[in-house]
């Protein structure tokens, strides 16, 4: 028996969904029809059990195509991702939490203030020197070229961006595993510079599929096709954004690791390392064919791939080691997923229910992160059961520390 489930989108498309056990929302079902609709999905959409609605395409959704590249169903976090470190410490010899968290939030730019613009606690008001040397040597003539040649793309925050957190369901997180081992998990993106390039390019496609007189279910859903002069540019300007998401974390784990040594000794050290993307485009090939994969809040999961798959501010994060499933194009969930949009979750939960499922993580408990609190997410557990076929867990981890940042301006779904 298999382990998905099959949603009839209609006109013989389909999507095979591991949605046993989870709840999908009848508008993200709408959302998965809508996009497996499109007529160049190879084979089929795959949906997985963190899946819920989202701007563009369905946040947890593989999109299988040969003909053309939908900007939005990547969206504006391009490259956003995972990164876990194993330290040689165990969680007895962490010490005042408070003191780790003061600590790291001092070392990594996070949150958001000014709505972004200059004084914005999110970016670097003094870029260190190796941040610009990273940029200079490692983007900023590709950056500029795509500027010259597309400049509604070019960004208000770039490289004072590099080695920041952001705000959301971004975090920096310390946990111990089963046998008390101390881990480093951090969840970024590309910031400004990736979130500029997603929404210009999406607009773009929408102003081709008008001219083009291209009927879709979703506007959002516009597309450029292959074999454009403008495909080729946002394929470029993808895989950049991506590495630029990659850079940001390895950046943010340096100086995480700098911070935790400020206060527990030089001889900490890292051990292990998983590292992964879960909103990106890859190209890869599957059933005999060269595809490229659009990941939407999903890992690759290919066999021996490890990826990490966390839960919410309360609940678990598993490292996982992908069992290479052809019916999910070797994918698996990228999270928990959210059970409920963010205004809901703050009409609904309180300060004090927000305190009682952080119980024993020291995180702000105030009303900046009630929008992220645990009882909006999908139960992590069921997620890891519906996707047993998927991936085999390696590690469960659970946070002692959490940091977020906060935004000035209110954030809806």
């Amino acid at each position: 028996m298999s382990a998905y489930e099959v949603i009839d989108a209609g006109n013989g498309k389909i999507v095979k969904a591991w949605k046993q056990g989870v709840p999908f929302e009848d508008k993200a079902i709408e959302q998965l029809k809508n996009t497996a609709q499109l007529p160049f999905i190879f084979k089929w959409l795959a949906a997985m059990p963190d899946c819920h609605w989202g701007m563009g395409a369905t946040v947890g959704t593989v999109l299988p195509t040969q003909d053309a590249i939908v900007p939005a169903a990547v969206g504006v976090d391009i490259g956003c991702g995972m990164m876990a470190v194993r330290f040689n410490l165990k969680r007895h010899e962490c010490g005042d939490l408070r003191a780790l968290r003061l600590a790291i939030e001092s070392a990594v730019p996070h949150g958001r203030t000014c709505n972004g613009g200059p004084g914005d606690v999110g970016a670097w008001s003094d870029v260190p020197n190796y941040v610009t040397d990273i940029w200079n040597s490692e983007f900023s003539e590709e950056y500029a070229k795509l500027i010259e040649k597309h400049p509604g793309a070019k960004a208000r925050n770039t490289f004072n961006h590099l080695g920041s957190l952001g705000t959301g369901n971004h975090f920096i997180e310390l946990a111990a595993d089963d046998e008390a081992r101390v881990w480093l998990i951090l969840h970024s993106g590309s910031r400004g510079m990736g979130n500029k390039i997603g929404d210009y390019f999406t607009r773009l496609a929408k102003d081709h599929c008008k001219k083009w007189f291209v009927t879709l279910p979703d506007p959002d859903l516009a597309y450029l096709p292959r074999n454009t002069e403008d495909f080729d540019d946002y394929s470029r300007s993808v895989k950049m954004a991506q590495r630029f998401a990659w850079r940001n974390r390895e950046v943010m784990r340096g100086n995480i690791i700098m911070a935790v040594r400020s206060l527990l000794g030089d001889q900490v050290e890292p051990q292990e390392e998983v590292h992964c993307h879960h909103n990106y485009i890859s190209w890869e090939r599957h059933f005999g064919e060269n595809v490229m994969v659009t990941r939407k809040g999903a890992v690759k999961a290919a066999v021996g791939d490890l990826g990490i798959i966390p839960g919410s501010m309360g609940a678990r994060t598993y490292i996982v080691r992908g069992l290479g499933n052809r019916d999910s194009f070797h994918t698996c969930s990228h999270g928990a997923g959210r059970a409920m949009g963010r205004r809901e979750a703050v009409r609904k939960f309180t300060l004090e229910d927000h305190a009682k499922a952080t119980e024993g993580v020291e995180c702000l408990k105030d009303a900046s992160v009630l929008d992220e609190t645990p009882g909006a997410y999908k139960d992590i557990e069921a997620v890891m059961a519906a996707q047993a076929d998927l991936v085999e867990p390696v590690y469960r981890l659970k946070q002692f520390v959490c940091v977020k940042g906060g935004d000035d301006k209110a954030k809806h779904d």
